[in-house]
Parts: C-alpha cells; sequence; structure tokens
C-alpha cells in the first residue's frame, strides 16, 4: 500500500509541475488575448500558443513562418520570413528541474527512490504527449517528438538527482546501498564519488551566484539605456508587459551569458560578435531592451573577473577538505587529485548543457549564431573550477588537522588492545573504577626517570 501511495503522489508531483508551468504562461496570456482582441478574439488560438511556448520554455526549438499578410504589414523582408528561434528561456525548466528534484527526494524518503521518479515521469510524458498533439500552429512548428523527450528527460533527470541524493546518504536498503558497500570497500578511494559530485554542486551554485550577482550590477549600471530602448520601442502598456514578462523568463539564461562572460570565452549576439572581458565587438543589435545590457566595450583589466571561477572551485576544495577531515577520512594526495579532477569535469559537463539551451538562433541572418560557445566555455569554466579545487585539495595538511589524525589514530590503536585509556579530563582511567586503588610500593623508585 506504501508503494501505490508513493506512487500515486509522484504522478500528482508530475501533474502539478506541468499544471502550474502552464497556468504561469496562460493566466497572463488570457489577460493580454482579452485586452488585445476582447472578448469576442479568436479563443482557439490560445491554447496551441501556451502548448508551443510552454515546449519551447523546455529546449524544443520552434521553426517560424511568417505569413506574406504579416511580412507586409510590419515591413518585414521576405528573406526574414523563416527562421528558428533556439535559446531556451530557461525559467520554465528551472522550475521544473527543482520540483522534480523534490519530488524525487520525497519518494526517497518514503522507501521507493526509483519508483517515485519512474512513475511521475511516465505521468509528465503523458501530459507532454497530450500538449504536443493538442499545440500545433501553422506559423511556429516543434518538433513532436523533441517536444515530448526533452520535457520528459528535464523531469526524469530532476527526479533522480534529488532521489538519489537521499537514498544516497540515508541508505534504501537495496540496490543503491549494496553499490554504497561496494564504494566504501574501495578503502581511501571509496570517499571520491561523493566527494566530486557534492564539490561540483558547490562549484556549480558558486559560479551561478556570481552570474546573477553580475547581472543584477550591470542592470543596476546600464539601467538607462534598458529604458532607452523601451522608450525607443514605442509599444504600449500591453507591449511592455509582454516584453518585461519575456525578460523574466529569459533571466536564468542571462544568468548563464554572464557566467561565459566571467569564465573569459563570452559570448555573442550574431554572427561575427563577441561580448567578452578580453574586448566587445557588436556590429547592428537588434532594439530588444535587454540588450542594453550588454557592454559597450572592454578593458583588459576586466580579466580579473576569471578569478570568481577559481574563488568558487577553492571553495568548493575548501568544502570537500573539511567535511572529509570532520568524517575522519583524511586522504592521500592520490584520491584528492581525483577529488579535484572530478570537480573540474563534472563542472564542465554542468556548463555545456546550460550553454546548449542557451545558445542558438534568436532571429533571421545573424542573428542565427547567439549565447556562449559550448566546448571552450564547458572547458575553461572546468580547468578554472578544477585550478581553485586543487589549491585547496592538494595543499600540504595543517599541522592541526595531522595531530588530529594521529591522535584519533592512537586511540583506535589503544582500543583495539587490553590496555586502559587515560581520560585527562576525569583524572582516572578508562574501563575502570574511579575508586580503584594501587600499592605505592608498585610505583618505580623517585628518580629513575618514569
Amino acid at each position: 500500500m506504501q508503494r501505490l501511495l508513493v506512487a500515486l503522489l509522484a504522478a500528482f508531483d508530475a501533474a502539478i509541475a506541468a499544471a502550474v508551468g502552464l497556468a504561469v504562461l496562460l493566466a497572463p496570456l488570457t489577460l493580454l488575448w482579452t485586452l488585445a482582441f476582447g472578448v469576442t478574439a479568436d479563443w482557439g488560438a490560445l491554447w496551441p500558443l501556451t502548448g508551443t511556448l510552454w515546449q519551447f520554455g523546455h529546449g524544443v526549438a520552434i521553426d517560424i513562418s511568417l505569413p506574406t499578410e504579416v511580412l507586409t504589414s510590419v515591413g518585414i523582408a521576405p528573406d526574414a520570413a523563416t527562421f528558428t528561434l533556439s535559446v531556451t528561456p530557461l525559467a520554465f525548466l528551472v522550475f521544473t528541474l527543482l520540483f522534480a528534484a523534490r519530488s524525487g527526494a520525497r519518494a526517497a524518503r518514503s522507501g521507493a527512490w526509483l519508483l517515485g521518479p519512474l512513475v511521475g515521469s511516465s505521468a509528465f510524458a503523458v501530459i507532454a504527449v497530450g500538449i504536443a498533439l493538442t499545440s500545433r500552429i501553422d506559423a511556429a512548428q516543434t518538433s513532436l517528438l523533441l517536444s515530448i523527450v526533452l520535457p520528459t528527460a528535464v523531469y526524469l533527470a530532476g527526479s533522480l538527482c534529488g532521489a538519489v541524493r537521499v537514498a544516497w546518504e540515508d541508505g534504501d536498503g537495496g540496490l543503491l546501498d549494496r553499490v554504497h558497500d561496494e564504494v566504501d570497500a574501495w578503502g581511501d578511494w571509496g570517499p571520491v564519488p561523493a566527494s566530486a559530485v557534492r564539490g561540483a554542486a558547490v562549484a556549480v551554485v558558486g559560479v551561478t551566484a556570481a552570474s546573477a550577482l553580475g547581472v543584477a550590477i550591470i542592470v543596476a549600471l546600464r539601467a538607462g539605456e534598458v529604458v532607452a530602448l523601451f522608450e525607443a520601442a514605442r509599444v504600449d502598456v500591453l507591449g511592455g508587459t509582454v516584453i518585461t514578462l519575456g525578460h523574466l523568463a529569459y533571466l536564468p539564461t542571462l544568468i548563464v551569458w554572464a557566467a561565459a562572460w566571467i569564465a573569459g570565452p563570452g559570448f555573442a549576439v550574431g554572427t561575427g560578435t563577441a561580448v567578452s572581458p578580453a574586448g566587445t565587438q557588436l556590429g547592428v543589435v537588434p532594439g530588444i531592451p535587454v540588450f542594453g545590457l550588454l557592454p559597450e566595450n572592454s578593458s583588459m583589466w576586466m580579466l580579473i573577473v576569471v578569478l570568481l571561477p577559481i574563488a568558487a572551485g577553492a571553495f568548493a576544495g575548501w568544502a570537500v577538505r573539511s567535511r572529509l577531515v570532520w568524517e575522519g577520512t583524511p586522504l592521500a594526495l592520490a584520491p584528492r587529485a581525483v577529488i579535484a579532477l572530478g570537480i573540474g569535469v563534472l563542472t564542465a559537463a554542468v556548463a555545456a548543457i546550460a550553454a546548449t539551451l542557451a545558445s542558438g538562433s534568436i532571429g533571421p541572418g545573424r542573428l542565427a549564431d547567439a549565447g556562449p560557445a559550448v566546448l571552450p566555455f564547458s572547458l575553461v569554466l572546468g580547468a578554472e573550477v578544477l585550478l581553485g579545487a586543487a589549491i585547496l585539495l592538494l595543499s600540504p595538511r595543517h599541522r592541526d588537522e595531522v595531530a588530529e589524525e594521529r591522535t584519533d589514530r592512537w586511540i583506535a590503536e589503544m582500543a583495539a588492545s587490553d590496555l586502559p585509556l587515560l581520560d585527562a579530563g576525569a583524572g582516572f582511567v578508562q574501563g575502570g573504577d574511579a575508586n580503584d586503588t594501587a600499592p605505592l610500593d608498585d610505583l618505580p623508585p623517585r628518580g629513575s626517570g618514569l
């Protein structure tokens, strides 16, 4: 009965996650639809638009084909009638990922770490199939297969990460416990996998926090340019609301772009452009208000920002090393080197996934190339984090750390022998009675050196 309840709750969580994501889109779109077209509007087009944007928020590219009458009324060149949008507004994907991780963690605490994610992901896949089949728009086409696979993969990844994290620490009485026992049997190499994952998580959070702070600072410094682009767009309240909501949906994407800038490789806003600490080279940029945040010039002195990812790696190395000392498992040089390498590799993998989702096409022509380059960004960020982690993990151990290790080893050796242990705080030996006495004749003579 408990496993059935866990399965039902996991399916309910998946339905809630999908419903919240759709409601966040459907509610403002309904209001904007009413204000723009009135109560006599074609409401049949509202749901397909909502479903298409929901798929787009989970990494599915949209192929835009503008009708001829739209090109004529707006004055767009015919060669710009067909293009692809593939830079994902990551706010929807991040929400699904975090909600799924919460659901997976709850299933693991209930003793069904694998059943919960599988049932929840299956339910989410059924919902994705329904959305994909009922939200087809001629002017904005999405791949039917990707519309099902990508949202389901996001939910499955989040739920499995949350479930495995809890089950690995608390135990599941099954597969993960056997794997945990096998890893513990490696001796000094046993803590390496968990420490590498923990350190990579700390490093990713540190880089994300630094990037978010950078976005906040640039917004404060260049708010005037953003307001000027809003005014130049000459949009009414309805148009300004739509643009603002779009900016909020792309906020996590902008954080990824900021991370690429902080790491050094930077990002592009069109073919042949580059925005990096070493220099900024921009051509004609679309008049989207958020592009007012782009720096007009750069200086070689700005390369000092690459110290931030190194600092994040150093903090991750310090966190891992402190936990190892606290657990009483100080490792030799080789395991610590592998942990540092694992932190760098896992951070690079996360950066590659984020860059893949945050780069692509944002319009026709030269705008088909935007965002960070996947390979340079992931390799450079991984190397910087690896350097910082190696500094803390491979440095010589402090004398207090070595003394603590020797004390623990001495206590273990004495506990294994038949000799009593002296308790300095209590003034008597452990394992005996405080009222026990010994004959004075048994003591060594004075001056014997004992």
